[in-house]
């Protein structure tokens, strides 16, 4: 493609920037791509940007897992990748600030999507709702803790020291001003740089654990802008936290006693003419049949989509009775402890909130098992279980999984998962959870030496 008007705007606005960081998201939401001068910004816009299929291959810690087939089986081959237009933006917390970043998607030699990019999954999804004439409005919500980043005498994490009170955080300040006061400039800081980004922040709050905060991203209709909004948020939030001397985590349990890091995702459906079909022409608040109808389909799919909302090891710690995580299959209106909530409200926004996932989860990837299980509802015209009211956790056994093993094969098994996401995408999903587990399975961790090592 030419370099478009925006992009030498924004080299002209921008006459000390040095360097750009070409990036794109792997099954994990890690942010992988290359570096390159700002004399080569033209030629990646003109050419785009080579590198290899393995991306979508790479386990958390980089290494290419070959049972994906993405590997040296097929000699480790480049695809093309272009720039997503509009995602061209100075990097405020880059130390000089002479840094920008730009973000990419990946495609085959003739054009076509990648299969095994999670934004190309994604973009599946927003087509087969699209031929309902339907369009989602999304907003995100990430929890996240800020923490010290000098460990413990024992080398466990520790919460931060206020900037305020040099104490360090031990209770849950849930909803407190006061600690949003104490991080002030950190959270400033945050803000700032959201704003030059263009990344639409609209509340922030300080969540149940030590540190912990939350971020919601406001709502819009163009869905694969809003997962782009989340993936570079968390990349924000880091580097900002860094810069102030912390480090930030969206780990779905850093703390085993403590709450864990989810991400919600707020979501309603458009019509053609922009109407919200989950809201009922008389404004009755038990919404539409549409509603209905894609609340029973998330709540079918849910069991076998579980290895997307919790995609490693640590996402399992979260799955906890007591710790404000749904562990069943549960829906309700303006209720918390259920899976699917549907919050109060304006009729005109009534919508539904996914809370299971952990704020681990790729957001490309939740967002497009989330408009599968949708979809699935609305074609089969879906009838969901009474909803609950009062507390889902008494009423609802804990039936969602909390074994990697197990909720990787649900989604293996899951006919309605594999033909949405598509079965060549969940064929390397799988083999890459796959074999982290495994690796994951020959450590031996400190708990079980303590445990096990004299006592057996």
């Amino acid at each position: 493609m030419p370099v478009p008007d925006d992009v030498r705007a924004f080299l002209a606005a921008h006459p000390r920037i040095e360097s750009i960081d070409l990036l794109i998201s792997d099954l994990n939401g890690v942010m992988r791509g290359k570096r390159i001068p700002r004399r080569s910004l033209d030629k990646v816009f003109e050419r785009g940007m080579a590198l290899p299929a393995s991306v979508f291959a790479l386990d958390i810690l980089g290494n290419t897992i070959e049972a994906t087939g993405l590997g040296f089986s097929t000699g480790d081959a480049d695809r093309v990748c272009r720039p997503l237009p509009g995602s061209l933006v100075a990097v405020p917390w880059a130390p000089r600030s002479h840094q920008a970043q730009l973000l990419m998607t990946m495609e085959e030699a003739d054009g076509s999507p990648f299969f095994a990019d999670p934004r190309q999954v994604l973009a599946r999804q927003l087509k087969r709702l699209a031929a309902r004439g339907l369009t989602p409005v999304v907003a995100v919500e990430l929890e996240f803790h800020l923490v010290d980043r000098e460990r413990s005498a024992s080398g466990e994490l520790q919460p931060p020291r206020s900037p305020a009170s040099g104490e360090r955080a031990s209770l849950s300040r849930l909803y407190s001003i006061q600690e949003l006061d104490e991080y002030a400039e950190l959270l400033e800081a945050i803000q700032a740089a959201a704003e030059v980004q263009g990344l639409p922040l609209d509340t922030l709050l300080t969540e149940c654990a030590p540190g912990q905060f939350e971020i919601t991203l406001t709502h819009g209709a163009d869905a694969l802008a809003a997962c782009d909004h989340a993936v570079l948020l968390k990349r924000l939030i880091k580097g900002v936290a860094w810069r102030h001397g912390l480090e930030a985590t969206f780990m779905a349990k850093p703390y085993g006693q403590e709450a864990g890091n989810g991400t919600h995702v707020h979501l309603s459906l458009v019509d053609a003419e922009e109407r919200n079909v989950f809201a009922a022409a008389d404004g009755a608040p038990l919404g539409t049949p549409l509603l209905h109808q894609a609340v029973a389909g998330l709540l079918e799919l849910m069991p076998a989509c579980m290895a997307l909302f919790a995609p490693n090891l640590n996402s399992y710690r979260r799955l906890q009775p007591g710790l404000y995580v749904p562990l069943a299959p549960s829906w309700g209106f303006d209720n918390r402890s259920v899976a699917v909530r549907i919050p109060s409200g304006p009729n005109a926004a009534r919508r539904l909130e996914h809370r299971v996932a952990g704020a681990d989860a790729n957001p490309y990837l939740l967002l497009a098992a989330l408009l599968a299980g949708i979809e699935h509802g609305l074609a089969g015209e879906r009838v969901p279980p009474a909803p609950i009211t009062g507390n889902a956790y008494e009423q609802c056994p804990p039936t969602l999984t909390n074994s990697w093993c197990r909720a990787l094969e649900l989604l293996e098994a899951s006919e309605p998962v594999g033909d949405a996401l598509g079965r060549d995408f969940v064929a390397v999903f799988l083999a890459n959870r796959r074999a982290e587990r495994d690796q994951a399975l020959r450590h031996v961790s400190r708990l079980e030496l303590d445990w096990y090592l004299r006592h057996v």
